[in-house]
């Protein structure tokens, strides 16, 4: 199961940078998102375990300054993800060490749309003007975002 569904990760794009995604390459931004969501988990876990505790809690994620301004704008948005998505698609990775608390669960779906926000600026900026990107252009960004998160 997908962390989002391929209507909702349309308007997203299109709402955070004005683009339009065919239906063939959004498997490819949400692997990537996915696998955005993973690593911060895991940094989380691993940061739960140098502050001693056996659960980990958001300030365990290592949300930039800029990630967390890039959350505000994507709250603004006002397009809501559901948490049980992110959940069920959570539930088909390795599991975690340590469980999520109960507010950072609660605070998933604004991570993906954070992250989905994000790499959709990213998109735009590696290929201003064009409306509908390329694989080429989506593999970039999540290069980009591979070396920045």
């Amino acid at each position: 199961m997908a962390v989002v569904g391929a209507s909702k990760l349309e308007i997203l794009m299109r709402k955070a940078a004005g683009l339009d995604i065919e239906k063939n390459k959004v498997k490819e931004i949400t692997d990537i998102v996915e696998k955005k969501l993973y690593d911060l988990l895991l940094i989380g876990e691993r940061n739960a375990s140098y502050n001693g505790r056996e659960v980990i809690w958001e300030s365990d994620i290592p949300l930039t300054k800029g990630f967390l301004e890039s959350m505000k704008k994507f709250v603004k948005l006002e397009e809501e993800l559901a948490v049980e998505d992110v959940l069920n698609f959570l539930a088909t990775m390795p599991p975690l060490k340590y469980p999520l608390e109960a507010e950072l669960e609660k605070r998933l779906p604004e991570i993906v749309g954070t992250l989905i926000y994000i790499l959709a600026l990213l998109i735009k900026e590696i290929a201003p003007g064009e409306r509908k990107p390329s694989v080429e252009d989506i593999q970039k960004a999540g290069k980009i975002l591979d070396l920045t998160m």
